[in-house]
């Protein structure tokens, strides 16, 4: 098949080099406001280049991969939509959630697939959860704990852009959690500070977060969330049932040091970039769109499920700036 490429900054580029290595991908399609950025992928990949959206959507592609600007993700969802093309966009689906909202009302009843970006739903590690959770094997639930800790705080302007902790880091949590457990959030609690970098206070947002999610079966979810890890990228989540507990991201590469006498786990060099981390998860989710493609699956993560992940996230960040609990329904109402 023939796939596009909107968009060729850090993770659209890893996502051509990925393309061109599936079976199922024939020829590449780019374009990138920036044309030596496309002039580059064209080169290293063997790819086509396009002036603008408008003219991957024409170049006869298959299917369409965005890793373009946050802003630009409504108009391209869309467009693509709009030509009867399947479309796989990074997170967010959009800046707010209102406009997300209205991204869904402009495609509702529309025959064509979206697959929204996230990777974790394709880890081994919280595959193999979400397995265990749906075999019964846990028992009934009774807490969850989910972590994202990055070693180093993205650049300030990302930061003033982003929208906060909540909505770009740990959101990732919060759809997750939803996934593995098959549960909804029906309320958060959440709480913050700054003891890093100056810049992240003066965007108004927290370096350091903690979160208390309660399901709506009554289990707990506790999501922790830093942008200052020294040791490293660390992701992990701990599911606890009344029969059985289980893990993901115990691994020789986690980024923790024990200090108990003669533990010499984990023994490996600690993961230290969300790519190293996940590199086969972002495989797997791409092939995964290959197959939304070929029209052999349904998409693995629609915008429905990204808003209701979003929906969390306005959540905990209103409640971090009115320090008390909030509903999700509170939100949805705003």
């Amino acid at each position: 098949m023939r796939i596009g490429i909107l968009g060729l900054g850090r993770i659209g580029a890893f996502h051509a080099e990925t393309l061109s290595g599936l079976d199922a991908v024939e020829s590449l399609v780019v374009s990138d406001p920036f044309a030596d950025a496309a002039k580059a992928a064209a080169e290293r990949f063997g790819a086509q280049v396009a002036d603008s959206p408008e003219a991957v959507l024409a170049a006869g592609v298959d299917g369409v991969v965005v890793a373009a600007a946050t802003d630009a993700h409504p108009g391209l969802i869309t467009a693509c939509v709009d030509a009867g093309v399947p479309v796989f966009c990074e997170k967010p689906v959009a800046r707010t959630m209102a406009e997300g909202v209205e991204v869904l009302k402009a495609i509702a009843g529309r025959d064509v697939p979206v697959q929204i970006g996230y990777n974790r739903r394709f880890d081994a590690g919280f595959v193999a959860a979400r397995a265990a959770v749906q075999s019964g094997e846990l028992g009934k639930l009774h807490t969850v704990r989910s972590t994202t800790l990055d070693p180093a705080p993205p650049p300030a302007a990302y930061i003033a852009a982003s929208g906060g902790i909540f909505r770009d880091c740990s959101v990732h949590d919060f759809d997750i959690i939803r996934w593995v457990t098959g549960r909804e959030v029906t309320e958060v609690y959440a709480a913050g500070g700054n003891r890093g970098a100056d810049f992240i206070k003066e965007a108004g947002d927290a370096d350091t977060t903690g979160a208390i999610l309660t399901l709506d079966d009554g289990t707990l979810a506790v999501v922790s969330n830093s942008r200052h890890n020294a040791r490293g990228y660390d992701v992990r989540m701990e599911i606890h049932g009344f029969t059985d507990s289980i893990a993901v991201g115990l691994e020789d590469k986690l980024p923790l040091r024990s200090v108990e006498p003669g533990v010499t786990f984990p023994a490996g060099v600690p993961h230290d970039f969300f790519m190293d981390r996940f590199t086969e998860a972002y495989r797997a989710e791409l092939l995964a769109f290959t197959e939304v493609v070929a029209g052999s699956r349904p998409s693995p993560c629609t915008i429905e499920d990204a808003l209701e992940a979003g929906w969390i996230a306005e959540a905990c960040t209103l409640s971090l700036h009115e320090h008390r609990p909030v509903t999700l329904e509170e939100v949805r109402q705003a």
